[in-house]
C-alpha cells in the first residue's frame, strides 16, 4: 500500500493527521503543499482545495476528519474513536467544535494574522487578534474548561482524536504568541500541557517552534 499525505507542517489539521498516524504506526511520504500557492491541479486531490489530504493507491481523501476515520480502520489500535455510542457522537462533537469553531478563532484569528501575514509579507491585524483574545476565545475556552474538569481527556478514560484535535489548534495559538490562560482555565491549560508533551507533539512543536520564531525575526 502506498500512503501519501499532501500538507504543510504549520497547519493544526495536518499536524492532527500527523499525529494520529504516529500513533497508529502507518508509515507514509510526506508531499509538501503550500496552500498559499497550491500546484497546479490539486483541486482533483482536494476538491476544495484544502490541506491536508491523504493518497493511498490512487484514491484520494480530502481533510483531516475523513483521513483519521481511515486510519482507525486500518490500524484500530491503539483507538481514538470510542466503541460506545454515546462516547462516539461525544468524540465527533468535540472534533468538530474545535475544527470549525475554535479554529476560525485561535488559528485563523491569531495564528495567522501574526505569523502566516508576516510569512507572506503582509501586515498583521492585530485588532482582529485582540477581538478574538478578548470577546471570541474566552466563552470556547470556559466550556472546554468545564467540559475537562476532574477529567484526563474530554470523552473516556482514553485519549481519542477529539483530544489530539484540540491540542493541535493549540499549538498554532501558541505560535501566535498566546497560551492558555492556567489561572482563569486550569483544566484546559492541564490538559494542552499534558497533550503538547507527548511525543508525536513535542517532536513536532520544537520543531515549528524554530521556524516560527525565524519568521518573527526573532533568531
Amino acid at each position: 500500500m502506498t500512503i501519501k499525505l499532501y500538507g504543510a507542517a504549520l497547519s493544526p489539521f495536518v499536524r492532527k493527521t500527523r499525529v494520529a498516524l504516529a500513533l497508529k504506526g502507518i508509515e507514509y511520504e510526506s508531499v509538501h503543499v503550500d496552500p498559499t500557492s497550491l500546484p497546479e491541479g490539486y483541486e482533483k486531490i482536494s476538491p476544495m482545495k484544502r490541506i491536508p489530504a491523504l493518497e493511498v493507491d490512487g484514491q484520494f481523501l480530502a481533510d483531516s476528519a475523513a483521513i483519521c476515520a481511515w486510519a482507525e480502520k486500518i490500524n484500530p489500535e491503539p483507538a481514538l474513536y470510542p466503541t460506545d455510542a454515546m462516547e462516539l457522537g461525544r468524540t465527533v462533537w468535540f472534533e468538530r467544535f474545535v475544527d470549525y469553531d475554535l479554529a476560525m478563532r485561535c488559528t485563523f484569528a491569531v495564528f495567522r494574522n501574526r505569523v502566516v501575514m508576516r510569512l507572506i509579507g503582509k501586515e498583521c491585524d492585530e485588532e482582529k487578534v485582540q477581538h478574538a483574545l478578548e470577546t471570541t476565545i474566552p466563552p470556547l475556552f470556559e466550556y472546554l474548561d468545564g467540559e475537562l474538569k476532574g477529567r484526563e481527556f474530554l470523552v473516556g478514560d482514553s485519549m481519542t482524536i477529539a483530544d489530539i484535535a484540540l491540542a493541535s489548534q493549540l499549538v498554532n495559538f501558541r505560535h501566535g504568541g498566546e497560551s492558555v490562560d492556567a489561572g482563569k482555565y486550569p483544566h484546559l491549560a492541564a490538559h494542552v500541557q499534558h497533550m503538547h508533551a507527548l511525543e508525536p507533539f513535542a517532536k513536532t512543536i520544537e520543531k515549528e517552534s524554530g521556524f516560527v520564531q525565524k519568521v518573527l525575526g526573532n533568531q
